[in-house]
């Protein structure tokens, strides 16, 4: 299995450090306001790589925390006039709402940054006695980033260009403008914490570097984010924590590409900033997943319109062939175990997720494999004779069952058939201004002129309903309707 690592900036032998126990830290949310969907596609990647890791047999500790400690969240709670960690309980309670509605993976530990306020000071203690932090006279605490010679090494910046062009006020007591807060002094009407620099609250770097030691250890096996947090905060988290350690704070740096909506940053001002509640009233959670996992997660994405309508309509194909799987192995009770059409139809299945899937999780690759899958099912059912309906059965359940067994790692096919199919069908009814009472009447309206032998008006109907984005099959259990958009 290989995993890109973003320190050495290529695809690594993934070897984790204590046999098949691997522990994973992922930078979670900073919850001053709802959740959107670059939160979502995160959550979804890492809750993806943990199921992965699983499959293969690895035993996976993750861990995402919340950071419930941030000017944002003082500011916003401010404006509202709540307590900032009353506000931050509050905006973690409809996270995790959203997060439960997204029906993935959760993290195994989810540490909040106010939880572990001693553990931080005691951290920056021991940092400021072996020199890599000062205190300032105000009672901020400053990490010293020229002390630590390897600073830059996962950005790949030199410390002095990252200066340059750029003007810098340096704070009272401040010794270099590179330097950057561990502690940060008490402000009126912000939430503060005494300590031996004073009354005051934790800087965002320290929190991460503190909740993942005292869950993971002093070295982690992976540690993932959005790829907006390289620089400058898994900069600033190993700086702080391998100064601390004297070890290797990850052996693999994993980073999530971001989201862009119709080729624009996701921004409020803009309107365009999705927020997981609404994508989950317009879209269906798995339709959500197809548009994430269609591109690879290391990869910045550009969410155009009719990438939704383009999943759900590749999802609606996937579903129909799963119940018209299903419908067979129940008819002919098909069992995996008995006799195939191509025995090691199973293994090939697996085989051909795991090639993919070890590559860095390649999840489009193994999309493209589903395609593949289910088009041989699909061509199977219409060729099936009477001799060959058990074997034909038996390869289905056995299609069925590893295919359903691998995707899960995706998210895939949580879903009863028949309900995602119906609940999607209705939903374009609804687009198209049309009632399912209003075509099942045209259908038997139809049925009545086909009977008289009235054909032209039969080829009316079927054109009217076509006309207004509705087709109808003829099939040996009646004329079954449905949506053309879907196809």
């Amino acid at each position: 299995m290989k995993i890109y690592n973003s320190m050495t900036g290529k695809k690594e032998e993934f070897k984790p450090l204590n046999g098949n126990n691997v522990n994973m830290y992922a930078c979670g949310i900073t919850v001053y306001d709802l959740s959107h969907i670059g939160h979502a596609r995160q959550a979804m990647v890492y809750a993806m790589i943990t199921d992965y890791l699983r499959y293969r047999g690895y035993n996976v500790k993750y861990v995402r925390n919340y950071t419930d400690v941030d000017d944002k969240i003082i500011k916003k709670a401010n404006e509202y006039g709540k307590n900032a960690l009353d506000f931050s309980r509050e905006q973690i309670e409809e996270n995790e709402k959203d997060m439960a509605g997204l029906h993935i993976t959760d993290a195994d530990v989810k540490p909040k940054a106010s939880e572990y306020i001693d553990k931080i000071i005691n951290f920056v203690a021991k940092l400021i006695e072996k020199g890599y932090a000062y205190v300032t006279p105000n009672g901020d605490v400053y990490y010293r980033v020229r002390n630590f010679r390897e600073y830059g090494k996962l950005s790949h910046r030199n410390v002095d260009d990252m200066l340059n062009g750029v003007r810098i006020e340096l704070e009272e007591g401040k010794e270099d403008p590179i330097d950057f807060a561990l502690w940060k002094s008490a402000k009126e009407g912000e939430i503060s914490w005494n300590s031996p620099w004073g009354k005051g609250r934790p800087g965002w770097h320290i929190e991460c570097s503190v909740m993942a030691l005292d869950t993971l250890g002093e070295t982690i096996d992976i540690h993932g984010g959005g790829r907006d947090l390289i620089f400058p905060h898994h900069e600033n988290e190993i700086a702080q924590s391998e100064a601390l350690t004297g070890k290797t704070f990850a052996d693999y740096w994993s980073h999530c590409g971001l989201i862009k909506i119709n080729g624009e940053k996701m921004s409020k001002s803009l309107g365009n900033s999705l927020t997981i509640r609404d994508a989950l009233k317009m879209y269906n959670y798995e339709v959500l997943k197809f548009v994430m996992f269609s591109k690879h997660y290391s990869s910045d994405i550009d969410i155009l319109d009719n990438d939704y309508t383009l999943a759900e309509s590749q999802m609606y194909y996937f579903y129909n062939t799963i119940k018209a799987m299903e419908d067979f192995i129940n008819q002919y009770n098909g069992d995996a175990t008995g006799e195939k059409l191509e025995d090691d139809i199973s293994l090939k299945i697996k085989e051909d997720f795991i090639n993919v899937m070890d590559d860095d999780f390649n999840t489009p690759a193994a999309i493209a494999n589903l395609h593949a899958i289910f088009k041989y099912a699909n061509g199977i059912l219409k060729a099936v004779k009477k001799d060959n309906r058990q074997k034909t059965a038996n390869t289905l359940k056995a299609i069925l069952d590893e295919v359903k067994d691998a995707y899960k790692v995706i998210g895939f096919f949580t879903q009863e058939p028949e309900k995602f199919i119906s609940e999607l069908k209705i939903k374009y009814l609804n687009k198209l201004g049309i009632e399912e009472n209003e075509i099942l009447s045209k259908i038997e309206e139809r049925k009545e002129a086909k009977k008289n032998k009235d054909y032209e008006t039969a080829d009316k109907i079927r054109s009217e309903l076509d006309e207004k984005g509705i087709i109808l099959n003829d099939t040996v259990n009646g004329t079954v309707w449905d949506v053309k958009a879907l196809y």
